[in-house]
């Protein structure tokens, strides 16, 4: 059962991590790979593009695809839904910090 918290939990944050970058600028999957091991989540594409995939469907981000470097890249970038979840997220989270690592 511990696994599965940690898990879900740890997903949740990539959901959130990933709309926050996606209402500062359109961002892209490798990219999100990169940005999220920075911070010590190892995300494979396996991974990772379900869970974008999934925003998109639920109506937080949209896409679009650009040609770079000759081949077609997937921008995704956040909605209106999208940023109203997000602000809703980080209110929830900034209550559950103070509360979770008060000493």
């Amino acid at each position: 059962m511990g696994n599965t918290i940690v898990r879900d939990v740890f997903l949740a944050f990539v959901r959130v991590h990933i709309l926050h970058h996606a209402v500062e600028e359109p961002v892209f999957g490798l990219e999100m790979i990169e940005e999220l091991r920075r911070h010590g989540y190892a995300m494979s594409p396996g991974t990772l593009y379900p869970i974008l995939h999934g925003l998109e469907k639920s109506g937080y981000l949209r896409s679009y695809e650009e040609i770079v470097g000759g081949k077609l890249r997937r921008y995704y970038r956040a909605t209106d839904k999208g940023r109203r979840v997000l602000a809703e997220a980080r209110t929830k989270i900034r209550e559950l910090v103070g509360e979770v690592l008060e000493d």
